[in-house]
């Protein structure tokens, strides 16, 4: 099953995320079909990049892999790249 939300490059996987921060706690709500992205839930506030680097920290740790921001830095809708992962590990990984 393809995901719109991941996409093979040949530097990893591109995920596509919407963040929704200051949640109760961290955590994958679902697939927003309207935007085409997961759903994120962060903790952080959306200031001075607290948001953006639990986004990191959260995906890093979940996936076991190098994770960075490559679009969207001041945005809910995020690309992050998912460094020497396929999509497909990816999805894996994340039991979607």
């Amino acid at each position: 099953m393809g995901a719109k939300f991941l996409k093979d490059t040949k530097d990893g996987a591109l995920l596509l995320i919407y963040v929704q921060p200051k949640a109760k706690k961290n955590g994958i709500e679902g697939v927003d079909e309207w935007r085409g992205r997961l759903k994120v839930r962060i903790q952080a506030p959306p200031v001075e990049g607290k948001a953006n680097r639990e986004v990191v920290k959260f995906f890093s740790k979940m996936l076991g892999a190098d994770v960075e921001i490559v679009g969207g830095e001041t945005s809910r809708e995020k690309t992050l790249l998912i460094r020497g992962l396929s999509a497909e590990e990816v999805r894996k990984k994340l039991g979607l």
